[in-house]
């Protein structure tokens, strides 16, 4: 009997430290999303409503009324509609043609269309920029040159070059959700249309693509907000001819105003603005969304007929080969060449070219800084997140507290929250108003915006392997005499650890060459390679820009590959 007793002391022992446990856990979560989000969001909301502690509505009502700033929302409203639509239709039909057809080299073909993923947008913009202004682009130049043309025939200066870049570097986000969903798909609806007599568009247009709605929906939101948040294509390709969307303005009034406190207030408007355009859009994709239920993964093991597209086959590999060249190579190869030239103007001709570029890039300590910047924020931020990620997940997933839904919802709400607007909160809560702790042009505020902004990717990534982990092998632990943190240590981490670095380089490659966050906050010493590339290029140094660029893009090819090998490995293990 005394046996018996002094078992289940030790037991509610055991229950007493896992309680206190995850009663820390819970807490230690609650109050660092509190520290890394909601505060900047209050900051935001409370400084375009108040002032000196006052309701003061009139700041955002001269904003929310000024015509300058209604039509930056206008064209912020117009490119996200166009890309999102046409990055839509080009994601859903190469993910059809590579996923259901049999055009040749789909392997190939599947890996170069995810390519644009991997680069930066505003290198793109940068590229297209140096090949079609309309006042010194390459191509504008020959053409004129060349058919006596009284003017330039392209300009990608305009709404239109816009929705065309971002629309080249975005249609992925559709393109990887739809093919993975086409190759998973149960494929016996579509035979029985086929046997009932249906033509082959008829069973696309009324079987296929209402099958994998949720999957295009689900890309098509990526687009949206991606685009509806985005500063580099449209400030590399609109500034110079007065177009702003909401991101391009808040940048503006911030530094016409020299980074006041005024202006960052008017920018704190400004983004109340973008927050409510974003609000809107995935109010509109959830209705989308909701409209119907579709189940089409089942249990057993299947694969879809391909489809033979016959004398089409060949027209069709064509049309994707020259795509590929258009939105891959040509970037690629402008952004070298330029790198190259002695002087921007020059014609592209291996008499003109020099090693000259990349030799002041790399004289300046402002390139060695960007770079070592950009690691050292990347890094700290994947490995942050991926513990903090993991930690949040593990809350929502296994300890499901009261709150857990507002647990889980503030660690997705920054990535749903436009960049610009996130440096914005981040500037007010960590400028030494409100904890009196400055970290105004440090290289530490652009640490905590990278945690708020990628927080979400760590904690998906752990949330989909805690939910392979049974609670029945925590609990053998815990019977076997384990406390709860080594059953912690020994059992659950050591099963979700692959899923953890893949949070960390789903952080760490975004981080890398990401520039719309990072441009309200870098320092005089902390500019991250995004940022000095385009301040390079914002200077008029344009071959020192692409050299600088060439260099970004062959770090982020080593980095990817590393970190394909890494995850492939993993998987294999």
């Amino acid at each position: 009997m005394r046996f018996g007793v002094r078992k289940n002391k030790d037991l509610a022992a055991i229950d007493g430290r896992r309680i206190s446990l995850d009663g820390a856990m819970t807490v230690l979560s609650f109050v660092l999303l509190i520290l890394i989000v909601v505060i900047p969001v209050f900051m935001i909301i409370y400084h375009a409503f108040f002032y000196e502690g006052h309701f003061s509505p009139e700041l955002f009502t001269s904003q929310l009324l000024d015509p300058g700033n209604l039509a930056s929302m206008w064209n912020t409203i117009q490119i996200a509609f166009w890309v999102t639509l046409f990055g839509t239709i080009m994601g859903v039909f190469y993910a059809w043609l590579l996923g259901r057809s049999d055009i040749p080299a789909k392997g190939l073909m599947r890996a170069l269309f995810n390519i644009p993923y991997m680069f930066p947008p505003f290198l793109g913009a940068m590229a297209w920029d140096l090949l079609l202004n309309g006042r010194s682009g390459y191509l504008n130049r020959w053409l004129v040159e060349t058919f006596h043309l009284s003017g330039a025939p392209f300009n990608i200066n305009s709404l239109g070059g816009i929705v065309f870049v971002e629309l080249s570097y975005y249609f992925p986000f559709v393109f990887m959700q739809v093919v993975s969903a086409l190759e998973r798909m149960d494929p016996t609806l579509e035979e029985c249309a086929r046997i009932a007599g249906a033509k082959q568009f008829t069973v696309i247009r009324k079987i296929t693509l209402p099958l994998v709605l949720p999957a295009i929906s689900a890309g098509a939101l990526l687009i949206l907000i991606s685009s509806l948040a985005h500063f580099g294509v449209p400030s590399i390709l609109g500034f110079s001819q007065g177009i702003y969307t909401l991101p391009t303005k808040i940048y503006a009034t911030i530094s016409r105003s020299g980074g006041s406190f005024e202006g960052i207030r008017q920018g704190a408007a400004l983004s109340i603005m973008l927050v409510v355009v974003v609000a809107v859009a995935l109010i509109i994709q959830k209705k989308v969304l909701s409209a119907g239920s579709y189940d089409i993964i089942k249990g057993k093991s299947m694969r879809p007929t391909l489809i033979k597209l016959r004398g089409a086959r060949i027209p069709l590999f064509i049309l994707a080969v020259t795509t590929l060249v258009l939105i891959v190579i040509v970037p690629l190869v402008m952004i070298f060449l330029v790198g190259l030239v002695k002087a921007y103007g020059l014609p592209l001709i291996p008499e003109n070219f020099t090693l000259n570029n990349y030799i002041k890039v790399f004289e300046s300590s402002g390139t060695f800084d960007s770079i070592k910047n950009s690691l050292f924020v990347s890094i700290s931020a994947g490995v942050v997140c991926m513990f903090l990620g993991t930690l949040i997940a593990y809350v929502v997933q296994k300890i499901k507290p009261r709150g857990k839904g507002v647990l889980e919802v503030l660690s997705v709400l920054p990535y749903s929250i436009p960049g610009t607007v996130l440096a914005i909160g981040v500037i007010l809560a960590w400028s030494g108003g409100l904890f009196g702790i400055s970290l105004y042009n440090t290289i530490w505020i652009i640490l905590v915006a990278y945690l708020a902004r990628y927080l979400s990717f760590s904690m998906k990534s752990s949330s989909a392997a805690l939910l392979q982990v049974h609670p029945s092998l925590e609990e053998a632990a815990r019977t076997c005499g384990a406390s709860h943190t080594e059953s912690l240590k020994d059992i659950t981490l050591p099963l979700i650890r692959p899923a953890m670095v893949s949070g960390f380089f789903l952080i760490f490659l975004p981080a890398m060459r990401e520039v719309t966050t990072s441009v309200l906050l870098y320092g005089p010493y902390t500019r991250t390679l995004g940022v000095q590339i385009y301040s390079l290029r914002d200077a008029g140094m344009m071959p020192q820009a692409a050299a600088l660029g060439s260099v970004a893009i062959l770090l982020i090819i080593v980095c990817n590959t590393i970190v394909t090998q890494i995850t492939k490995d993993r998987k294999g293990v």
